[in-house]
């Protein structure tokens, strides 16, 4: 099935950052669903290389909301700058790409 899902990938400073980021979107119905985990980052920032713990959160919502939740994850980011990059899902299980759909507004 054709899809307008979209996977977000947002990294975030901590766990109770992801975890806030993650419960709101759910909350507001801005996604679907936010997978949480941990990852070791190496990244320039201020012409130096940085090393640094992060979580990644993967998140599953629509096309349509893409804005809202991009405006929302700025909201409640620490970062100046945070990771916020939108991948689409082309194709998947008819049944979750439709759960997907149904959850967010």
């Amino acid at each position: 099935i054709m899809s307008d899902a979209l996977i977000v990938l947002v990294t975030a400073t901590s766990a109770e950052e992801a975890q806030t980021i993650a419960r709101s979107l759910i909350q507001e119905k801005l996604a679907a669903c936010v997978s949480r985990f941990p990852v070791q980052s190496t990244y320039t920032w201020e012409g130096n290389i940085e090393d640094d713990e992060e979580w990644q959160l993967v998140i599953k919502t629509h096309r349509r909301q893409f804005q809202p939740l991009q405006e929302r994850v700025q909201e409640l980011h620490s970062y100046d700058v945070p990771e916020i990059i939108a991948l689409p899902i082309e194709t998947g299980s008819a049944a979750y790409l439709n759960w997907i759909d149904a959850t967010v507004n």
